[in-house]
């Protein structure tokens, strides 16, 4: 009989760990429990995008469509960025459309990014980048917020940047905190990126989500960052379309090539008549993306109010939909004793902060992430819940 491999996982696998995000949306069902874990709205998608799918099942497209996207969509693309950023994307050579932003991520870190080049993130971060960063041989450096104002300690970051430094991960408006980077910020972020010559990787997923008249400044649009940033987002927040996996990744020529070659080995393309209908959404007009503000501001106001009443602590957000607040008053040895809590007593599932921290950051277990993308209905259920059973221990 033939032996069996001794290790049938290889050592990526290996260092790998599931998803504590996706894992919470498990514990919320088989526990019964209000979920304002995932970043997955509770409320239909605007109707004119069912619709807009609808129709394009009807007239059948169901076959691949062109590897780098719909030509309609990355049309509509060029149309809403080339506006925004101040300059003109070319459809044909610097947008690719991709199954979700985070396929958009992993297909530019592969392309860009060689073994033991190093990338730098800033802390707390999005559970991804760790993971997928890895997937790609590079070594994450990770630069600490300094919480609870979010502010970037420039000395830190300065010398984070060497030799070895081949990308630089931005995430605004950033999950899990809210902060929005703002332009004094980034270009701080921007100059150091062509002292050193450091691609700038922007995750802007939540790019149409601000409050208090913040405003999203694209870092491609600061002077002389068209060729040095890698704009990335997509349909799933914005449009509350998360089960559509439609993202896009903006480069310039010479770099979507790359990122085009990865993504087609990768999953070919996205799928076709969602890339259709996806075309409606990128086309809508600016009130729609004023009552996405207006929504969401009334969302996050409420669930301010819940923490505030029972003397949460927590960083304002200025975007996204999430409040990552501190939770070490209430005396759990760790924000997983918090969580395993929060289920069996609270009925209200949250995201262990540890999920957007390094191991070794010395308040990894002082923190929770509330998502506020739901239903009123919700949240007031949600209110309920914590009032009763946390304003006692405040």
């Amino acid at each position: 009989m033939q032996k069996p491999p001794e290790q049938t996982n290889s050592i990526k696998a290996n260092q790998l760990k599931e998803s504590m995000i996706r894992e919470v949306s498990r514990m919320a069902v088989k526990h019964g429990v209000i979920n304002l874990g995932q970043g997955v709205p509770d409320f239909p998608c605007p109707v004119e995008l069912k619709e807009a799918v609808s129709q394009a099942l009807d007239n059948d497209i169901n076959q691949y469509a062109v590897t780098w996207g719909d030509r309609n969509l990355r049309e509509a693309l060029s149309k809403k960025y080339s506006t925004a950023l101040g300059f003109y994307l070319d459809p044909e050579t610097e947008i690719t459309v991709t199954c979700g932003a985070t396929e958009a991520l992993i297909a530019t870190l592969i392309a860009v990014v060689n073994p033991g080049d190093e990338v730098i993130i800033f802390e707390p971060f999005y559970e991804n980048y760790l993971a997928q960063i890895l997937l790609a041989d590079a070594i994450v450096r990770s630069i600490p917020l300094q919480l609870p104002s979010a502010e970037i300690d420039h000395d830190k970051l300065q010398s984070a940047f060497t030799e070895k430094t081949k990308a630089i991960i931005v995430n605004t408006p950033n999950n899990p905190t809210g902060k929005v980077f703002s332009v004094t910020e980034l270009q701080f972020i921007a100059d150091l990126c062509q002292r050193y010559g450091v691609l700038l990787i922007t995750d802007e997923i939540y790019e149409h989500i601000l409050f208090d008249n913040v405003q999203h400044v694209y870092p491609a649009s600061l002077s002389d960052m068209r060729d040095s940033t890698i704009t990335i987002s997509g349909l799933s927040k914005t449009y509350s379309l998360t089960g559509w996996r439609i993202g896009w990744v903006m480069a310039n020529k010479k770099i979507t090539d790359s990122i085009r070659k990865v993504h087609d080995f990768l999953t070919i393309g996205a799928p076709a008549p969602l890339q259709k209908a996806a075309v409606t959404a990128v086309s809508f007009g600016q009130n729609y993306y004023q009552e996405v503000t207006r929504v969401y501001a009334e969302r996050r106001n409420h669930l301010l109010e819940t923490l505030d009443y029972i003397a949460m602590p927590y960083f304002k957000p200025q975007g996204a939909y999430y409040v990552f607040a501190e939770i070490s008053q209430y005396g759990y040895k760790s924000d997983l004793e918090f969580l395993r809590f929060m289920l069996t007593k609270v009925g209200v599932a949250v995201i262990p902060g540890s999920t957007f921290l390094c191991p070794d950051n010395p308040k990894a277990n002082s923190y929770a992430r509330f998502c506020f993308s739901r239903k009123m209905e919700t949240l007031k259920a949600a209110r309920e819940k914590l009032w009763q059973n946390l304003k006692i221990q405040a």
